[in-house]
């Protein structure tokens, strides 16, 4: 006999920042889409069987979450990490930290932070993909592409298709994509090979300020900027090098200055695996965002000190709680004593001496959810397309708190 097809449900897909809701997904097998790392993810996630462990060795479960309680309470100084989760479950997180005293950053607090810094120092403009795509008429990729890590942005975007207005498209520092349709005009500029020097210069001009020897690329981009009904500058916080805060900040005053005359915002790619979920819910429940440690004296909040991988480096925290549920490639620091809640597919990987691990459902996945997508003020919720009866990372955590 021919297995039976799966059918197939609507789906949200939760593997990247832009929460594509548009897909179909039966069983394993995603419909409506070719994008790789959807696909990647599923594969990643697909017919794993795991089970709770005690340094490698398969425990009950009630018996392992009475051990990672213990060993959580025998922790003088925690860190929360991964915290790939979902709004739930980073809510749970919230309270479990202030229990703990723990320090809590996301595995991609380093690229999270350039843009909390500069939001933090001058504002920002920001707007959605919905604006994006039904109002602007120039789109400029700051120093990406767009798509490597997204593949499904220019879509969201509007920019693929026949249908919709003209546009035009440039990339600025990045290569230039390929496949756009005839009414989406394409242009590189390449800049002075400085990412930094070329927005202070493009910043300059756009102010109307005479700069002696101008890249012409960049002299033509501020005048098409300063002509545009609504321009949109994208960038990608992952590509940045260390103190791209700095970088940030430049094309957030690019984007003041062009609000002077016209109307421009930005849009950054990032805030999967839940980083914007978590920083966002930090941030309204504490004041205060991620890389913040809750101690006797209050909420004490440090970009710099409280960076996890800082932190683990320097030997200045004596256990990690982690948190990946999307990814079950991204495993915690070694070395540590260490709580692991992830999918089953992570349990090969994370389970051994010195860790306890839990499975957890993945939201969107096999548990519902809501998510952060990467404009940062639209919440997305998430169906389970199938019940592996597997409990959420709240109830996990929840669970935790009331052992301790």
């Amino acid at each position: 006999m021919t297995p039976e097809t799966p059918a197939a449900v609507a789906w949200t897909c939760p593997f990247c920042a832009l929460l594509c809701d548009e897909f179909e997904l039966a069983g394993e097998r995603l419909r409506g889409s070719d994008c790789p790392r959807a696909h990647a993810a599923l594969a990643a996630h697909g017919g794993a069987t795991g089970q709770p462990s005690v340094d490698g060795v398969p425990a009950d479960a009630d018996a392992a979450l009475a051990e990672a309680a213990r060993r959580l309470a025998a922790w003088r100084q925690p860190l929360f990490g991964g915290l790939g989760t979902d709004v739930a479950g980073a809510r749970a997180l919230v309270r479990l930290a202030q229990r703990t005293g723990a320090v809590c950053d996301h595995a991609d607090g380093a690229s999270l932070m350039h843009g909390v810094r500069a939001l933090q120092d001058r504002g920002q403009y920001t707007t959605t993909l919905a604006e994006l795509r039904t109002r602007a008429d120039l789109v400029v990729c700051v120093g990406t592409d767009g798509v490597s890590r997204h593949p499904e942005f220019f879509r969201r975007a509007g920019l693929l298709g026949d249908e919709g207005p003209a546009r035009t498209l440039v990339f600025l520092g990045a290569t230039a994509a390929g496949g756009l349709p005839a009414r989406i005009t394409v242009e590189t500029v390449a800049g002075t090979g400085d990412g930094f020097a070329d927005l202070r210069q493009l910043g300059a001009l756009a102010a109307g300020a005479r700069v002696p020897g101008a890249d012409p690329g960049l002299a033509a981009l501020a005048a098409r900027l300063q002509a545009a009904r609504y321009a949109v500058l994208v960038w990608e916080p992952a590509r940045l090098p260390a103190h791209g805060a700095l970088w940030a900040e430049q094309l957030n005053r690019l984007v003041v200055t062009l609000n002077a005359r016209t109307r421009a915002a930005s849009l950054a790619l990032g805030g999967g695996d839940g980083a914007s979920a978590a920083n966002q819910v930090f941030t309204w429940l504490t004041g205060l965002p991620l890389r913040t440690r809750a101690g006797a004296a209050g909420l004490d909040h440090d970009p710099l000190r409280f960076d996890g991988a800082r932190l683990v480096a320097d030997g200045a925290v004596d256990g990690v709680l982690w948190i990946s549920t999307f990814d079950p490639a991204r495993l915690p620091p070694p070395g540590l004593p260490r709580i692991v809640l992830g999918p089953p597919a992570m349990a090969a990987r994370a389970a051994g001496p010195g860790c306890v691990f839990l499975p957890v459902a993945t939201p969107g996945l096999n548990a519902p959810g809501h998510l952060f997508r990467t404009d940062g003020i639209v919440v997305v919720p998430l169906v389970a397309a199938r019940d592996d009866g597997l409990r959420g990372v709240a109830d996990v955590v929840r669970a935790l708190e009331a052992a301790l």
